[in-house]
């Protein structure tokens, strides 16, 4: 949230503190120590945390979109794509470069069921590249007895060339709104923010959620579209 502030007026809470209390067992040995092309935070896991921010004024979009007009839903929507915009233009810092997928601190992402590997032998790690994200996508599909596309699968993935800043949990739960004026106030819960594949953002807006009508608004006013196909595929092993 730190990185949008400086560098976008995206409205995002302030953070006034944060602390975390890592247990005996999460404090990493010697032998522990982040390997060369790794950042320190992946040599690390936290048991709990404290965090104390701002609060962004109005109410969630999905408590009133049900109520809302199309020419509203147009407006909205295409105001949330503008707002991704300038989140890609954040640039990502130097010594993230070397990584391709990692969150805003560049440790891993463990809470997207497309690269956690919950099944796989090999703990989620830097992906430094989109073609080491396709494979981790394939591998958490294997892992977890994905067959029905185990040879089409590689080639039905999305391609990206570009690493970009993004919020990877857009949705309507997470969109703030002025209860009168519904303007967009705020978006709130950044924890999975970082540096993703340029179609990241689009694919999980369309990831299996109640909030359809949503999605078909975020589909008719985004700025560019991917083939998901293999997206697809791979949640419905995955999710």
């Amino acid at each position: 949230m730190k990185l949008v502030k400086e560098h976008t007026d995206i409205p995002v809470p302030e953070v006034h503190l944060a602390t975390y209390f890592p247990s005996e067992d999460d404090t990493p040995s010697e032998d522990d120590t982040p390997s060369e092309g790794h950042t320190p935070s992946e040599g690390y896991t936290t048991s709990e945390g404290r965090i104390a921010m701002s609060i962004i004024p109005g109410t969630p979009l999905k408590d009133v979109w049900d109520n809302l007009d199309d020419e509203t839903k147009r407006r909205v929507c295409s105001e949330t794509w503008a707002m991704l915009a300038k989140l890609r233009c954040i640039e990502k810092p130097p010594e993230l470069q070397h990584l391709f997928l990692c969150l805003a601190d560049g440790s891993p992402c463990v809470q997207d069921p497309l690269v956690a590997g919950t099944n796989c032998r090999s703990p989620p790690g830097g992906l430094v590249s989109d073609d080491a994200v396709r494979a981790r996508i394939y591998e958490c599909y294997y892992e977890a007895n994905g067959r029905r596309y185990e040879k089409e699968l590689p080639s039905m993935l999305p391609r990206s060339n570009t690493s970009a800043s993004t919020h990877a949990d857009i949705a309507p739960f997470n969109i703030m709104v002025d209860e009168k004026s519904l303007e967009i106030t705020g978006i709130i819960d950044w924890e999975r923010a970082g540096w993703y594949p340029d179609y990241w953002e689009y694919c999980n807006i369309m990831k299996p959620i109640k909030y359809k009508d949503w999605q078909v608004w975020m589909d008719l006013t985004a700025p560019k579209k991917w083939d998901l196909s293999g997206i697809t595929a791979a949640r419905g092993v995955l999710f």
